[in-house]
């Protein structure tokens, strides 16, 4: 006994409209750890206004001059610090489904292309800026497409680095752990003192910033590690019991798990134990939205497909279009402090 398909040529404008609330679904589904993390400032990028962007810090001097009496107050006194100049980046995917799955009932085959699809615009997006610390040791990297990605500060170091510089004095800072520990209570301890010691305004000056995240990536060891510091506490009757754990709600713990990756996304297990601290307030870290993770699909008049739809006159596939825009742009070290957790020098 024969059954009639549930997916043909007279049903599929009701899977062009469904395909819709399956990219909304799937949309929530992408691991989006960094964008979300609250690490970069994410603004939109308006239309019309170009496709490059020059990022800049500044500071104001910290403290109040005298004033004697009769005299006029100082001017407030503005550093320029430094600028990055960042282009925009377009994402696009195209996925089919052919004539033999629209007629042929390969309902599940079609599923599999529409699903897979915000993951390759939202998942790149979020690789992309992971990236920024999977290569948070080097001036430039190669992607996946043979491009060369600037990641150089605005002072032509790398993101971490033992000796930035800063415009308006000599000082400089270091916001890379020496000998680069795993992160453990010690290590933890370790970086913020150096980031008490190294956090500086453009003048030099020593700046107070709340270093209010802690990110690692998805290694079980370091997840399990910073949990245990953030959030241990001593059993009643414990030994310890009555010990205030100091670090409890101090940070936000963010993983990311698509820093130990290569430039395709691929593991990188060199790179499975870097972690480090922020402090949102002070750290220029950029992503400018022109185009949003965006599904394009084949247009419908009601339940059939117009004439001027995407189908492809010599193959007969229908295509749906993934497509996003942005920059990315890092300007100073400033408020990060890193480490690679390898123990190298």
């Amino acid at each position: 006994m024969s059954t009639t398909p549930v997916f043909n040529t007279s049903t599929f404008g009701d899977f062009v409209e469904l395909a819709d609330v399956i990219w909304i679904k799937e949309l929530g589904e992408v691991d989006m750890s960094a964008r979300n993390s609250g690490i970069f400032r994410v603004s939109p990028w308006p239309a019309g206004t170009g496709d490059d962007r020059n990022y800049k810090e500044f500071d104001t001097n910290q403290y109040a001059k005298n004033k004697d009496e009769g005299s006029k107050a100082s001017q407030s006194e503005i550093q320029i610090g430094y600028n990055k100049h960042a282009g925009l980046v377009r994402r696009a995917e195209n996925v089919g489904v052919t004539w033999e799955m629209r007629n042929r009932n390969k309902y599940d085959e079609a599923m599999q292309q529409i699903t897979a699809l915000p993951e390759k615009i939202a998942g790149r997006l979020d690789l992309d800026l992971s990236h920024r610390f999977t290569f948070m040791t080097a001036t430039s990297f190669t992607d996946m497409d043979g491009k060369t990605i600037d990641t150089s500060m605005g002072d032509g170091f790398a993101l971490g680095y033992s000796a930035h510089t800063v415009t308006g004095s000599s000082t400089t800072y270091r916001n890379i752990l020496a000998n680069n520990p795993q992160l453990s209570e010690g290590s933890l301890e370790s970086i913020e003192k150096q980031a008490v010691e190294n956090t500086i305004d453009n003048f030099g000056t020593k700046k107070s910033n709340k270093y209010t995240i802690l990110w690692t990536t998805d290694d079980p060891n370091s997840v399990n590690t910073a949990k245990k510091i953030l959030r241990s506490t001593a059993t009643l009757g414990a030994p310890n019991e009555g010990v205030v754990n100091v670090n409890q709600q101090k940070y936000k713990h963010v993983i990311l798990p698509r820093v130990a990756t290569d430039a395709n996304g691929a593991a990188d297990s060199t790179k499975a134990k870097y972690w480090g601290i922020v402090a949102p307030s002070v750290a220029s870290a950029y992503l400018s939205i022109e185009q949003e993770p965006t599904m394009i699909r084949p247009k419908v008049n009601g339940k059939e497909l117009t004439s001027d739809n995407a189908e492809d006159v010599e193959t007969d596939t229908v295509t749906w279009r993934g497509r996003g825009s942005y920059s990315i742009c890092i300007v100073s070290g400033r408020g990060f402090q890193v480490s690679k957790g390898d123990g190298t020098a």
